[in-house]
């Protein structure tokens, strides 16, 4: 193994202390750990939809869960809905870190970085539907509802954390990035602890028709639990998804101090830009593959290192194509088992990043490497090594690495290193 970053003196080393998820495959770690391994799809028919008579009606939802002890119907009226998952899962992951144990560090070490990709485009959306035709009639508050930093702002006030509070929109790898800036600004020690992740509720009727349109959307209408299948031959692009995940990251030392569970470590760090094209990755992966060195590079880990990879792997012909090529860039054909979870969960864009880096920390610690759902193969995953068919056991405890890869040419990875705690449970 190579020299390891997270020994180095000169960086703090970050720890993952609690996590909280709001997604189609489950409201807590627990359950969408448990889709995952099942590979159950939660793609279903989409009433409004289908009432709007658009070419693509199927989405994956977050299942109906009680908001009222989350947030109170006040203030519900005056947020959209990704502030409110969002504040939902961050409350689970404090709740899961340990809510005295963080309010007791002084508020302005710590901060919320959170990512998303289309910000506030739903809430907008709704009140030109409702108000369009006279905008005098526009809700009061129509402005806070609709800013792209609202869901970070709202947690930030929800726990009273004064430290940096930063949206990040870099597409595909808006939660990505925003884990990936969270562990940088501990590491050098500007936060001791951030609340991180990312949210988007992209289901709705312009921005799924504006999808189909580009053709990037599957239209399996008919068969939707079949719809999303990264790296398989018949895929027809991907399927819609909504929800937030949030990583709750603190100064490793500081944890322990505390007696805190340690889920691992955010141990690299990487972004760049393929500077291709504004929505197709560059087809032969090269700066795709630049990223991932970056992060493994940063984690003072060798490619042999890693465990597995959680790709980003969106079902599109394109991404897919992009991918493989550059994992067997940097993996030089000796790539470790390659798992995609949008296959059970759809691409819930600016969330995708964070969530995929939460569960993948925890099939690292636990030793399993989910198969993809609906995927029987495809030239690309013989390029590399899709996890085909059953989940597949491997030595726990090593790194992962979560890859996320967005329009604009937006790429950002992480490497994780999991601890004892990934091998317990979270909440939910």
């Amino acid at each position: 193994m190579s020299t390891d970053a997270r020994t180095r003196p000169d960086r703090e080393r970050v720890a993952v202390t609690g996590l909280g998820i709001k997604c189609p495959a489950g409201n807590g770690v627990e359950d969408a750990y448990g889709a995952l391994l099942a590979a159950r799809s939660t793609a279903s028919a989409v009433k409004h939809l289908a009432e709007a008579e658009l070419r693509v009606t199927i989405a994956c939802l977050v299942p109906e869960f009680d908001v009222e002890p989350y947030v109170s119907r006040r203030e519900r009226r005056q947020i959209d809905r990704a502030a409110e998952l969002l504040l939902c899962a961050a409350s689970d992951a404090v709740a899961d870190a340990g809510a005295p144990a963080l309010a007791a560090l002084p508020p302005e070490r710590v901060g919320v970085q959170i990512g998303t990709g289309l910000g506030g485009l739903a809430a907008m959306e709704g009140n030109t539907f409702d108000h369009g035709a006279d905008p005098m009639a526009m809700p009061v508050h129509t402005v806070p509802r609709t800013m792209a930093n609202s869901p970070a702002s709202r947690v930030a006030l929800r726990f009273g954390l004064r430290g940096a509070c930063t949206t990040y929109a870099t597409a595909c790898a808006s939660g990505t990035t925003a884990v990936g800036e969270a562990a940088r600004r501990i590491r050098y020690g500007e936060l001791d602890a951030a609340v991180a992740g990312g949210v988007d509720t992209p289901v709705t009727t312009i921005v799924m028709a504006a999808f189909a349109k580009m053709r990037a959307l599957s239209a399996r209408n008919d068969e939707p639990d079949r719809a999303s299948r990264p790296f398989d031959t018949d895929r027809d692009g991907f399927v819609m998804g909504e929800g937030a995940a949030v990583l709750v990251l603190e100064r490793r030392d500081l944890a322990l101090a505390r007696g805190a569970r340690i889920y691992g470590e955010v141990a690299g760090y990487a972004t760049n830009c393929d500077g291709a094209h504004i929505v197709a990755p560059h087809e032969d992966g090269a700066l795709a593959a630049e990223c991932m060195r970056g992060a493994i590079g940063d984690a003072g880990l060798a490619p042999s290192d890693v465990g597995h990879i959680n790709a980003h792997g969106t079902s599109t012909l394109l991404n897919d194509r992009a991918e493989a090529r550059a994992v067997e860039r940097v993996f030089a054909g000796a790539a470790p088992p390659l798992t995609a979870f949008k296959g059970v969960t759809g691409h819930l864009i600016g969330g995708s990043g964070a969530l995929e880096a939460a569960l993948a920390l925890l099939c690292a610690g636990r030793g399993v490497v989910p198969a993809v759902a609906n995927t029987l193969g495809s030239p690309e995953a013989d390029l590399v090594d899709v996890v085909i068919g059953r989940s597949r056991a491997i030595e726990s405890g090593r790194p992962v690495l979560s890859n996320s890869f967005g329009f604009g040419g937006q790429n950002a990875c992480v490497v994780l290193v999991p601890g004892p705690g990934a091998r317990g449970t979270g909440n939910g």
